[in-house]
């Protein structure tokens, strides 16, 4: 392999377990060309370990391992094999999940969703993109898919000089897809649908927001449909509100499946819809908001700040006295003690005491590398009206 020489700063970063590089902390690359793997080295020359090389995004190096050896099919086997038997511990009565996370299995760049028996696989970097035939044939040797979907339309790709493409890499894959959740059922749309087809990190929240659930509920950016469907069973009502028609459609989709009758789906604007509601004296007794992130940087903190203020004080003045607030936040930028802060001034805003029931976050097939955190970026809070 070819060596990459970093700084003592990149080297520090290395060592203290977090897998990223930047380009300002690589020193020389020598003859590294983009995607390829590499070894490591600190200003002294000593070994850091193996990294796939980007010669375009500004994280430059994406570490592998710490083994110096060059990571070939049998260590893309091994890590596969890892992150398939920590799902089967953890994933529980439901036939979509995520069954490859990124750096959380030590595989950076790489997103793999399971939907039944149909993979969508993401390559989000250069390394990943040239790993993407290996990987492949070892997800339909170590799973036997009935076909795998590249879904890589992500914008991310464009920091890597890499191409916006969505095709088959394996089998036959329809566009849509049934697929049971927790006894229910839903429908992903993997070729134009939200990330892989559907959101799966709240997984797991579903259930917990369920134990909260009666009388009159609303579910703010419901997409798909999972808060929603989720609480239909235990509540009176549930309307469901989100912008964009093609997740509404696949939520009525699903609605009509499950046989709901007392869920709504709507398309209107939550702010706005807010706003009426609160003038217009509406009522209910448990909210959700799981709105997209309003931070995709730093430097949109502030505003995204506003935002989480905006929805979480509307959606206080129109909860009853023991309602249940679910706030929830994807920006990997606004972290839960922010969050938990910008709550407590809306609710001194809205004249309303609320304690915290449960802080929660992704579910755990999206696991958090602790020296990573970028990791961790759902937060899920379950509050109380009292």
């Amino acid at each position: 392999m070819k060596q990459v020489r970093v700084s003592r700063k990149g080297a520090d970063r290395i060592r203290s377990g977090h897998l990223w590089i930047f380009a300002s902390d690589v020193e020389d690359r020598g003859e590294a060309e983009g995607g390829e793997a590499v070894q490591v080295v600190d200003p002294r020359g000593q070994q850091l370990g193996v990294a796939h090389y980007s010669a375009a995004s500004q994280i430059a190096l994406r570490m592998l391992s710490r083994d110096a050896r060059e990571p070939d099919r049998q260590f893309f086997r091994r890590r596969l094999a890892r992150a398939i038997e920590h799902r089967r511990r953890v994933v529980r009565d439901s036939e979509a999940y995520r069954l490859v996370f990124s750096e959380g299995d030590l595989l950076p760049g790489l997103i793999v969703d399971r939907y039944g028996d149909y993979l969508v696989l993401q390559t989000l970097n250069q390394g990943m993109e040239r790993a993407k035939p290996i990987l492949t044939e070892l997800l339909v040797e170590l799973l036997g898919p009935r076909g795998i979907l590249e879904r890589n339309d992500a914008q991310v790709r464009q920091k890597e000089q890499l191409p916006l493409v969505v095709s088959a890499l394996s089998g036959e894959v329809p566009e849509r897809v049934w697929y049971t959740m927790h006894g229910l059922r839903f429908q992903a749309d993997l070729v134009r649908g939200q990330k892989t087809g559907a959101y799966l990190d709240q997984r797991e929240n579903y259930l917990a927001v369920r134990e909260y659930a009666r009388d009159k509920a609303l579910d703010c950016f419901t997409a798909t449909g999972g808060f929603a469907l989720h609480l239909a069973r235990q509540c009176e009502s549930v309307e469901a509100v989100d912008t964009s028609e093609l997740a509404l459609e696949l939520a009525e989709a699903a609605r009509k499946e499950n046989g709901l009758e007392n869920v709504h789906f709507r398309k209107a604007d939550v702010f706005e819809l807010l706003s009426s509601y609160v003038i217009a004296g509406r009522r209910f007794s448990l909210i959700v908001l799981d709105p997209p992130a309003f931070a995709r940087s730093r430097s949109g903190l502030d505003g995204a700040a506003r935002g989480y203020k905006d929805i979480n004080l509307r959606a206080l003045k129109l909860l009853e006295p023991g309602g249940i607030l679910v706030s929830c936040s994807c920006s990997q930028h606004v972290s839960e003690a922010m969050l938990l802060e910008i709550i407590a001034e809306a609710a001194l805003d809205a004249g309303r005491t609320v304690r915290v029931l449960e802080r929660r976050t992704q579910s755990r097939d999206h696991p958090i590398l602790l020296t990573v955190p970028e990791t961790h970026y759902l937060k899920c809070l379950i509050l109380e009206v009292i």
